[in-house]
């Protein structure tokens, strides 16, 4: 199992930046996917959650409205589009598979986000 993020960097307040994340080694169809986010001194937080099909989303209270997570099966891959970020929005990002994949956990090695102005 192998989860994979990109898309990370340097983005100005108000601004936009998308965030993926490639999956491989496991039947990615099968699971509901989810981003998580761990800020400078602060605990893991969650972020999106999409499920199996992609028709159900779920986010938390400080994204919703400016994030939207998707997913692509085909390709095996789940986007995060971050709009009108601000600096609270500072984190190392992270997608994980909802659920146990032969009794453990996986995570990305996460991506890199920066609000500066």
């Amino acid at each position: 199992v192998q989860l994979v993020e990109s898309g990370g960097g340097l983005v100005q307040p108000g601004g936009s930046l998308r965030l993926s994340c490639a999956a491989s080694g496991f039947s990615f169809s099968s699971y509901a996917m989810s981003w998580y986010r761990r800020s400078p001194g602060k605990e893991r937080e969650f972020v999106a959650t999409i499920s199996l099909g992609g028709g159900v989303t779920e986010y938390s209270d400080s994204v919703k409205g400016r994030f939207t997570v998707s997913r692509d099966n085909a390709k095996k891959t789940t986007d995060l589009q971050m709009n009108n970020v601000n600096f609270d929005d500072t984190a190392v990002y992270y997608c994980t598979v909802d659920g146990l994949i032969k009794g453990r956990e996986y995570w990305g090695q996460g991506t890199q986000v920066t609000v500066s102005s």
